[in-house]
């Protein structure tokens, strides 16, 4: 007999918020994430009102469910297109690579990230939509991680490395996402390169992020 967790009740019910988070992709895309409401996710998953709150208590838990969702996506295709990488120059462009093709792929799922983060939310939503991308971000800081342990990086975080390789990347993206005339051959051929550019000018400047004191070691 399958499992309470493993049965058919399990998987219909994953299947029923599922279906619920895209219709609400959907409507946060079309609409925005501000002007849309849970009846309006409601009435695009064609649910019942009754399915819907089973799954979540408001539309501050769809978003929150719905950034864990496409945050995973995105941060194992960043930490899948770093795995091979033999140099810090190499994991540079490799990040910048996967996260263009990583939206170019999902630019409903890229919009919704930048929409969602854009937002200004009260201290216990902003502190819980930061806890949950960072979850889901552990794996790839641990891909780039090797790259800091030893030379000019040892005191930067995988956060500020990943800042510098992508925040140029970031911006573009969201540019490109707003239908302005960004050309994807361009940024594929060029952000990565930028990226590396600014990474090794900041090594040969010697210019690091200030150190974190550290805690005393016990003896």
């Amino acid at each position: 007999m399958a499992s309470p967790r493993t049965g058919p009740g399990r998987r219909d019910g994953d299947k029923r918020r599922d279906a619920i988070l895209d219709a609400a992709l959907a409507c946060f895309v079309e609409r925005g994430v501000l002007a849309t409401g849970i009846e309006d996710i409601r009435k695009a998953a064609r649910a019942s009102p009754s399915s819907v709150y089973h799954q979540f208590k408001g539309i501050a838990e769809i978003v929150l469910a719905l950034v864990e969702r496409i945050a995973a996506s995105q941060y194992t295709a960043l930490a899948h297109a770093v795995a091979e990488t033999t140099s810090l120059e190499h994991a540079v462009r490799a990040s910048v690579a996967g996260l263009l093709a990583w939206t170019f792929a999902n630019p409903d799922e890229a919009r919704f990230m930048y929409q969602a983060f854009a937002m200004e939310l009260a201290g216990p939503e902003r502190r819980a939509l930061e806890a949950v991308k960072y979850a889901q971000r552990e794996g790839y800081e641990a891909s780039i991680r090797p790259w800091l342990e030893d030379g000019p990086l040892a005191t930067w975080s995988a956060l500020e490395l990943a800042t510098l390789m992508l925040g140029t990347t970031h911006q573009a993206c969201r540019i490109y996402l707003t239908g302005q005339r960004l050309d994807p051959a361009w940024m594929t051929e060029t952000l990565p390169t930028l990226a590396w550019l600014g990474v090794d000018g900041m090594i040969k400047q010697g210019r690091r992020p200030r150190r974190r004191p550290r805690a005393p070691r016990s003896r």
